[in-house]
């Protein structure tokens, strides 16, 4: 008897590109697929990644920069 494949995972990573206010821009950006869907969609997104700018920022002794809009990567 053949044996079934068992269902995807939902696991991983997503991937998300982000436009800062001053035009630049960061791509592929590692967000938990753990903490995404449901009713918010992909906005635990934005809170994650201004989490990982805050780190980086604090790291290089530097101002974060705003971040003006998020999407998903293509891929």
């Amino acid at each position: 008897m053949a044996r079934k494949k068992s269902k995807p995972i939902e696991s991983g990573y997503a991937l998300f590109d982000v436009l800062y206010e001053d035009g630049s821009r960061s791509s592929n950006r590692r967000v938990p697929r753990s903490l995404l869907g449901g009713l918010d969609g992909d906005e635990p997104a934005q809170k994650v990644i201004e989490e990982q700018d805050n780190a980086i920022a604090e790291k290089a002794a530097r101002p974060r920069i705003p971040i003006k809009k998020i999407s998903r990567s293509p891929g």
